[in-house]
């Protein structure tokens, strides 16, 4: 069984060099190109897959309606906000340049690379907070975060990895994944075993499709990436 990892296709705020997180911006120009890209470069090596999950925010969205556009497919498809990118808290919308004038460069680097340090947080009466999104509405005030590390992220991720997305594969089915840099990462760090301190360091292309396959007890045997 094959498991595919799908970042999202350029945002508008990527091209602005914007810290995004839960902020629902939508794919640019070059974004779409690269989701369409993303399903005929799945295409031409034959991987294909007969269920797809997806984060709750419209780029991840669009990028799979795309996909599934190009390759012809109608497949079960689960939504779910635990997908979603890590939360940069206060740094949302703020340009990284900019960012890195105001704290230092130092600062900014420990915020983006560091395992377990948040961002500074948002305050529950900013407009940036979860919990103004009607989107979230039947979530608890608990799972809706202020900021959050990559640690954080893993541990929003890695329990709707095991109860629902494992399950697929376990079942002999190949399963297709659309989120985030950071969601990625947290399942990348979780199949391979990557060290605290390394999967800082792994960085996730947008549009460019992960293959892992697996055998019968969900170990990686392969593991591809496709650029082309």
């Amino acid at each position: 069984m094959k498991l595919i990892l799908l970042r999202h296709g350029e945002s508008l705020w990527n091209m602005e060099n914007r810290f995004t997180g839960w902020t629902d911006v939508d794919l640019s120009k070059k974004g779409v190109e690269e989701a369409i890209n993303a399903g005929k470069i799945l295409l031409k090596n034959n991987i294909t897959f007969s269920v797809a999950f997806s984060s709750v925010l419209l780029r991840a969205n669009k990028t799979l309606d795309l996909v599934l556009k190009e390759m012809n497919l109608s497949v079960p498809v689960y939504y779910s906000y635990r997908l979603n990118e890590r939360h940069y808290g206060a740094l949302q919308g703020l340009n990284k340049d900019e960012t890195k004038k105001k704290y230092g460069e130092e600062q900014v680097h420990i915020w983006r690379r560091s395992y377990d340090v948040r961002p500074p947080e948002l305050t529950y009466d900013d407009p940036r907070y979860p919990g103004n999104d009607p989107k979230y509405k039947d979530l608890s005030k608990e799972e809706l975060p202020l900021t959050e590390c990559l640690k954080d992220t893993l541990n929003r991720v890695l329990p709707y990895y095991n109860s629902e997305i494992k399950k697929h594969l376990l079942n002999g089915e190949n399963v297709l994944i659309v989120a985030h840099g950071n969601s990625i990462r947290s399942i990348i760090k979780y199949i391979e075993n990557i060290s605290d301190e390394d999967i800082m360091s792994v960085e996730i292309p947008t549009g460019v499709p992960y293959i892992y396959e697996f055998d019968n007890d969900l170990n990686v045997i392969n593991k591809t990436i496709l650029s082309e």
